[in-house]
């Protein structure tokens, strides 16, 4: 177990039941499932991208949409899967082929009083968004993987809207009639918080554990080892920012601030901070009008 993690047996017990009863949820794409195991595999080459993306003619069309956006800002329009994978690199491709998963998961289900799954999902971009732009500030090179972590941060959300509809609806009106910690509601109301449920589902998906962790500790990065704080506090800060800028479903951190020590770890500087937050909405409509259908 990594240093600063919390277990308790029957908040254990809930998450594993609630992974358990999750359905169709609980499966990702079969060829988002062959994309990552390309990409994680160091022995892949983009030919072997390309035979997965060939088959799949709506992620073909999407690829090519992401590659010749503003997101990316590549010169001259790209026409060909060959030419996209080359000028994006595997690690890019398989967070759009997330990306496109994730958008049908958050957009599907039933929709709950005060918790919309479209306005998860517009603050998930945010948070990815802002992960990958506070990625760059520091001048790290995996702004993709920051991205994807951003991205799926809240994807506990998408398990306790699918299996405690109801009790979702009640700690969304606590939190809105009393304020406070919106981890402890979920914990008092529905026996464990999103960060455990999204932890879990994405070691169900194998996810690489970077990845894993940052979302089970997005709320708390600092109870982490420091070996294993970063990408957590890269979505932590992002979340901030973007609760602030009130993109999308933001009452999960809107009472959650980041401290100076945190941006110190991360080294970065209140001018990049701010930099970030004047381009965030910006930047995040660029991102919307890509991914989501």
């Amino acid at each position: 177990m990594l240093t600063g993690a919390k277990s308790n047996a029957g908040a254990d017990k809930i998450v594993a039941d609630a992974i358990a009863d999750l359905g169709e949820i609980a499966t990702l794409p079969e060829v988002t499932v062959k994309i990552i195991q390309i990409v994680e595999n160091p022995k892949s080459t983009a030919r072997d991208l390309h035979e997965v993306i060939k088959n799949d003619p709506a992620l073909s069309t999407r690829l090519l949409k992401v590659v010749n956006s503003a997101f990316y800002g590549l010169p001259g329009q790209i026409s060909s899967i060959d030419r996209a994978i080359v000028l994006l690199g595997l690690s890019a491709v398989k967070n759009i082929a997330i990306a496109a998963s994730m958008t049908h998961l958050f957009n599907a289900g039933s929709s709950i009083d005060g918790f919309s799954g479209a306005e998860v999902w517009r603050h998930s971009v945010a948070v990815g968004v802002g992960s990958r732009m506070l990625s760059a500030a520091q001048g790290r090179p995996s702004v993709e993987e920051s991205f994807l972590a951003g991205l799926i941060h809240d994807l506990g959300l998408l398990v306790e809207r699918q299996v405690f509809a109801k009790k979702v609806g009640e700690v969304v009106n606590r939190f809105h009639a009393e304020g406070g910690d919106f981890c402890k509601l979920e914990e008092q109301i529905i026996g464990a918080d999103h960060q455990a449920f999204g932890m879990a589902l994405a070691t169900k998906w194998r996810f690489p554990a970077p990845l894993c962790t940052a979302i089970g500790y997005h709320h708390r990065p600092m109870d982490l080892a420091a070996a294993h704080r970063e990408l957590s506090l890269i979505v932590h800060v992002a979340d901030v920012l973007a609760c602030r800028a009130k993109l999308g479903f933001c009452v999960t951190a809107e009472n959650e601030e980041f401290s100076e020590e945190m941006l110190q770890i991360l080294k970065l500087n209140s001018a990049a901070i701010e930099d970030v937050s004047a381009k965030l909405p910006e930047q995040v409509a660029i991102t919307e009008s890509i991914f989501t259908e």
